[in-house]
């Protein structure tokens, strides 16, 4: 009988995550594949809604979320093709890469950074500070 308990126990469980993932619009699955460089792993995309909801559903997860939108009418734009340059509080580049798409989430260890964004030559900068355990989101726009 505690070996039923338990299996319904589980098998309830497992249904909730189902639902919970389902709820979320999109399945991990849809996840873009992790990249390293250097000591920073990241991830990058977004293009379709799935991919786009599978990556908002976990960016709580990284330290850094980067958002790339053109400021457009009648509604805004995501965009992809961005060069993204990281450089710490010592000015050594610890992420230099190009978003494959609108959203970009970086495992950063706690620290100060300068990051940059470039858009066909238009370069946003930002500085950012992040704590341990901490989720800083970042949101470059440009004017169309």
């Amino acid at each position: 009988m505690k070996a039923k308990a338990s299996l319904i126990a589980v098998t309830i469980a497992a249904s909730g995550l189902i639902f919970a993932v389902n709820a979320a619009g999109a399945p991990l699955s849809a996840l873009p594949t992790t990249q390293k460089q250097g000591d920073i792993s990241y991830l990058s995309g977004g293009i379709g809604l799935t991919e786009a909801n599978a990556i908002k559903h976990v960016a709580k997860r990284y330290p850094l979320e980067l958002e790339f939108v053109l400021k457009a009418k009648p509604k805004d734009e995501y965009l992809a093709d961005v060069k993204v340059n990281i450089k710490d509080a010592h000015d050594k580049v610890v992420l230099d890469t190009t978003a494959d798409g609108p959203f970009l989430l970086a495992q950063m260890p706690a620290g100060k950074y300068t990051v940059s964004a470039d858009r066909d030559g238009k370069v946003e900068h930002r500085q950012i500070e992040i704590a341990a355990k901490e989720h800083r989101r970042l949101v470059f726009a440009w004017k169309s």
